[in-house]
């Protein structure tokens, strides 16, 4: 098997501080944990931004310019920014700090989608901010915007016009027609990274043969070129992350994607899921790609070429 490439998601649009005093907020909290995270093995971070005031997930230039130079000045990872930001915004306030920071590597969502959070909100009696519970208990009438139009914006001002190479995150099968339609128009070209995302209420479920199945209608549409990782949410990250690693595929974890590090027990860093993760993997003999190993494996630009 190839070198198995693993992905942090650092902190996110998903989670809220009051579920874990752990979760990275600030700019010096978010810059610490990903270059732990990178030191621990981790190839590639995910990365959103933070209001470090409200804690509410931020489109501001300046909350990402805070942390991503000394991020790339501190460790060789490969920075990872997503275009998703959260599904309250506006799709020129999700791409304001990618389209100016130009990283080597940005998420693209590959379908609208139901992104329905509000469970949740029934297991937290502790709110740190008073946005937190109004905003998962409306997440019952929330759509996540990413029509076709959307993603070949996305695709043609990160892609085209700044060299990034993407992290297509498809929630479903129908997500992965959706990139096989961007590729046949010869907006996306190989070798694809494609993020199998399981858990998300409104997306496909945390089931072993989901993911089976992922893989089968990957391998019909795109063959032998591209690559697939997996991240799962909350208690399913662990068992379907390692599944991904055992079928020759490459993982994802994070504090974005589940708080804890087993059952009932808070994960205290981002570092701590990333050394789990890569104790599993290597168990199973893979091999963990360094920084320069991820850039070759997906044909990145180099980080030298980044605006940061």
């Amino acid at each position: 098997m190839s070198r198995i490439l693993i992905t942090c998601a650092i902190t996110g649009s998903i989670h809220t501080p009051s579920m874990s005093p752990y979760l990275p907020v600030t700019a010096d909290e978010i810059t610490q944990q990903a270059v732990d995270a990178a030191d621990a093995g981790a190839a590639i971070l995910h990365l959103h931004a933070r209001d470090p005031e409200t804690g509410r997930p931020s489109a501001e230039i300046g909350h990402f310019m805070g942390f991503l130079p000394r991020i790339k000045q501190s460790c060789e990872a490969v920075l990872n920014l997503s275009t998703g930001g959260s599904a309250v915004m506006t799709l020129d306030q999700r791409l304001a700090a990618p389209k100016q920071a130009a990283p080597e590597m940005c998420s693209l969502n590959m379908g609208t989608m139901n992104f329905a959070l509000y469970p949740a909100a029934d297991r937290i009696s502790d709110w740190k901010h008073d946005w937190e519970e109004p905003f998962l208990r409306g997440s019952d009438d929330l759509v996540f915007k990413n029509t076709p139009r959307d993603m070949a914006l996305i695709l043609g001002e990160m892609g085209t016009k700044r060299g990034a190479r993407f992290e297509f995150e498809v929630y479903d099968v129908g997500h992965l027609y959706m990139l096989r339609h961007f590729v046949d128009r010869g907006l996306v070209q190989g070798p694809l990274f494609i993020q199998f995302v399981f858990g998300v209420l409104g997306g496909i479920g945390p089931d072993p043969e989901n993911l089976m199945h992922m893989k089968t209608v990957a391998d019909k549409l795109f063959g032998q070129d591209y690559l697939f990782s997996v991240l799962a949410a909350g208690r399913h990250q662990i068992p379907l992350v390692t599944m991904a690693a055992a079928m020759g595929g490459h993982v994802r974890v994070g504090l974005e994607d589940s708080l804890m590090i087993s059952r009932g027990v808070l994960a205290r860093s981002n570092a701590e899921q990333v050394r789990k993760i890569r104790r599993i993997v290597e168990d199973l003999g893979r091999e963990v790609a360094s920084p320069g190993e991820a850039r070759a494996m997906l044909g990145l630009k180099g980080a030298d070429r980044t605006a940061f």
